[in-house]
């Protein structure tokens, strides 16, 4: 469970990334940022990377496609609207999402990772088709494609050091575990305080994310995302430029039978900006099998403290409670 905390650390992720292939364990600098994880996973639940290696141009880009997308006029953006027949993906207009069954205030795009018809049997079925990116801006699906594959890369190497701060091999979240991640993204656009949309809503409501890692691109100059402490206290994760905010799922809160656990937070966007960020989700196999790992049952006192789970229908039970309608 995240402690009394009062700020969100900063991590300086890059000599974690020296060699794609393996980390350095004799590198002190390694056992560092390790150290480092180790603290704000245990006690916060999130921290901020830096060191990351994704151009900043690219960064931005996103964002500001995003940005623009969500200027279109509304039947534009209903092309590629979200819906079961669509594997869930695609565009959700504002109030159509909801968080424990109140609607949010934010529109989004829904992208994941893109499969042959057949892989994944049955319950693959559920997300097949391609990911429906706008015809405007141009070249809107090239970026979203090469920001994919950027920040699914970065994902794997903070994992590996995630890993051995749980005492645990580097590999150990690949293979059969998160070896061919079923990541998503979601582009999300929360109107200002002056919107008249719907006074009451949140940007999205006070929850946890279900997956293992998650890497937030934010606009540098709104705050608006909050962390919910031990003292029942929102803390605001101020946006760090050139920063990725990062937190962990209910899926490593599962594998590492509660020695990492997520942590809730929520949207407010109180400034009169529109906002856009990007969450990236890092997450298991499409059907891997997620219970406590006997290494991690034996050092929280030999009990699971969870049930076994099977990620797709985990997911498919959580995004079908998350639309309207």
């Amino acid at each position: 469970m995240a402690s009394n905390f009062d700020s969100i650390p900063l991590i300086d992720v890059s000599p974690l990334l020296s060699n794609p292939e393996t980390i350095n364990l004799d590198d002190p600098n390694v056992l560092q940022v390790v150290k480092k994880l180790h603290e704000a996973c245990q006690n916060v639940g999130f921290f901020y990377v830096k060191g990351h290696g994704i151009p900043d141009t690219l960064v931005k880009g996103v964002r500001d496609a995003a940005r623009n997308f969500f200027l279109l006029p509304h039947e534009e953006k209903m092309k590629i609207q979200l819906s079961a027949s669509t594997g869930y993906r695609g565009y959700t207009k504002l109030l159509d999402n909801k968080t424990q069954g109140k609607a949010d205030l934010h529109e989004s795009i829904d992208a994941y990772t893109e499969f042959a018809p057949g892989t994944y049997g049955p319950m693959g079925e559920h997300f097949e088709g391609p990911n429906l990116w706008p015809e405007y801006p141009q070249g809107f699906k090239e970026m979203m494609d090469d920001y994919g594959n950027a920040l699914e890369k970065l994902s794997k190497m903070i994992m590996r050091g995630v890993v051995l701060a749980l005492r645990g091999s580097p590999n150990l979240f690949e293979g059969d575990r998160a070896g061919k991640s079923f990541w998503s993204m979601r582009l999300i656009g929360c109107p200002g305080s002056g919107s008249a949309a719907h006074p009451s809503a949140m940007g999205i409501g006070a929850h946890r994310d279900y997956g293992l890692l998650i890497l937030v691109n934010q606009d540098d100059d709104i705050t608006a995302l909050e962390v919910l402490n031990r003292r029942d206290e929102w803390i605001p994760a101020v946006p760090v430029p050139g920063a990725f905010l990062c937190n962990i799922g209910d899926m490593l809160n599962i594998w590492s039978n509660g020695m990492y656990t997520a942590t809730t937070h929520r949207v407010i966007n109180s400034s009169s900006k529109y906002r856009v960020s990007i969450p990236f989700f890092y997450e298991p196999n499409f059907q891997a099998i997620v219970e406590p790992l006997e290494f991690y049952k034996q050092k929280t006192g030999g009990v699971s403290r969870f049930q076994k789970v099977v990620y797709a229908e985990y997911l498919l039970n959580k995004i079908r409670n998350n639309f309207v309608g």
